[in-house]
């Protein structure tokens, strides 16, 4: 039954993609995050929906150009430099073979991000592509902190099968994502299905049922027992306390709910968060140091890194204080650094700073204009996102996740159409202003007169 669901809803969206490029991407998002067929246990779990969805997109961009358009931006070109970056790095790679497969992945996820920017330029194509990506993990969220609260936190969520974000820790640190956007989008409840004349009491339940959503992520990431993700949390909660109207609101919230919530963990949960402060004493902490002590090694020793697979024993062996430990990075920085060397890092920080800096700007362009509100609520709630993947990504290896890539294409679409309205308004005004000029005579005495 599964498997019929995704392959129907599948093909209603590749048959609208045909006409609009805007849903082929919708349905790359929608499959990359969520991997809706590996739900099921038939023969959607083997098709190739993820290459389907690329081919729809592509054919139906050559059909329709007109609905396709370059995202300019500073993060674009820097991203830009990034997969070129990374090709250079993986021909040079210590182990060149497994690095360019591992490069080709990598491609389809950045490539396929480039595509999806290219074809989201209006207000309801932006709140669709924050819909479905936020929902996609969200599902799994939602589920899993129902299954939290009914098992008491005694076992853990996991994310989508087979994705980078199918381990409890990894699913954690997605929904700390997810929750600002989900408060973004209950505030434009009465806009998610692009009619503002919506009734009250839909966007009323709408509203109920994002906050609900949000709680329940939030237990969900909790409950992960995952040290990484409760500090990502607790930097989110504040950072969102801070750009939110409703300090007070929000910060009696947090302050009744969080307790409660550690509370209602078990002995278990309480054990392992403990752990922060005695790292020294932990077998999984001293584990990924040791990787991050390699990771510096490489850097130092080759300007082009090692490439993008460094978790062998032959690199650790080379590198690695310790050798026998062999662990993945366990944190974006340590990754891109152990991987394409210290000019890598700094493309990667570049390409966040010009996509958090994206979203200042979007946030100063909208002050005070009613019209524009939600691409500054926007902008707001995506910079809360991005310091919850700055905090939780600093323990695990997600540095080539779709997701906080969709902040970017989102912001950047939101900008440049901000700024396309903002111009609209004003040849507007200036065009009043001449046509009011045009109307008036000045009269000997120096007083004017209309026409």
């Amino acid at each position: 039954m599964r498997d019929i669901l995704v392959t129907a809803i599948f093909c209603f969206g590749a048959f609208a993609a045909l006409k609009r490029p805007y849903y082929g991407a919708l349905l790359w998002v929608w499959i990359g995050l969520m991997n809706p067929h590996q739900l099921g246990w038939g023969f959607a779990g083997s098709f190739p929906f993820a290459l389907a969805s690329v081919a729809v997109t592509v054919l139906a961009m050559f059909f329709a150009p007109k609905d396709v358009r370059w995202p300019k931006s500073n993060a674009v070109v820097v991203l830009l430099c990034l997969i070129a970056w990374m090709g250079i790095t993986s021909l040079t790679a210590l182990h060149v073979e497994a690095s360019l497969e591992k490069y080709i992945d990598v491609l389809k996820v950045l490539g396929m991000t480039l595509v999806v920017a290219s074809v989201v330029r209006t207000r309801e194509e932006i709140l669709g592509l924050v819909w479905v990506s936020v929902m996609s993990i969200g599902y799994f969220g939602i589920k899993g902190g129902i299954f939290t609260i009914r098992t008491a936190g005694a076992f853990h969520v996991w994310g989508p099968p087979n994705s980078l974000v199918n381990g409890n820790n990894e699913l954690a640190v997605a929904l700390i994502i997810c929750i600002p956007m989900m408060y973004f989008m209950m505030q434009q409840a009465g806009n998610l299905t692009g009619h503002p004349r919506i009734e009250k009491l839909p966007e009323k339940w709408v509203r109920r049922g994002l906050l609900a959503s949000m709680f329940l992520c939030a237990v969900s990431a909790l409950g992960s027992q995952s040290r990484g993700a409760f500090l990502a949390i607790a930097a989110m909660a504040v950072m969102m306390w801070w750009r939110s109207k409703a300090k007070l609101s929000i910060g009696i919230v947090l302050l009744l709910v969080s307790p409660a919530l550690i509370l209602f963990m078990p002995d278990e949960w309480m054990s392992r968060m403990s752990t922060i402060q005695t790292y020294d004493q932990d077998a999984s902490a001293m584990g990924r140091i040791n990787a991050w002590h390699m990771a510096v090694n490489i850097a130092n020793d080759r300007f082009f890194g090692a490439g993008l697979v460094t978790a062998t024993p032959y690199v650790f062996g080379l590198y690695a204080p310790n050798p026998s430990i062999v662990l993945v990075a366990h944190s974006i920085y340590f990754q891109i650094l152990g991987e394409h060397g210290y000019f890598g890092l700094f493309l990667y920080l570049l390409f966040w700073f010009f996509t958090y800096s994206t979203a200042g700007r979007i946030v100063s362009l909208t002050k005070g204009r009613v019209e524009l509100e939600w691409a500054g609520q926007l902008a707001s709630m995506a910079k809360v996102s991005m310091v919850g993947f700055a905090v939780g990504g600093a323990f695990l290896s997600l540095a080539y996740w779709d997701m906080p890539f969709y902040l970017m294409v989102a912001l950047v679409s939101t900008e440049l159409l901000v700024r396309k309205e903002l111009q609209a308004a004003q040849l507007a005004r200036d065009t009043s202003l001449k046509q009011g000029s045009r109307g008036t005579t000045v009269r000997t005495d120096g007083t004017r007169s209309s026409c």
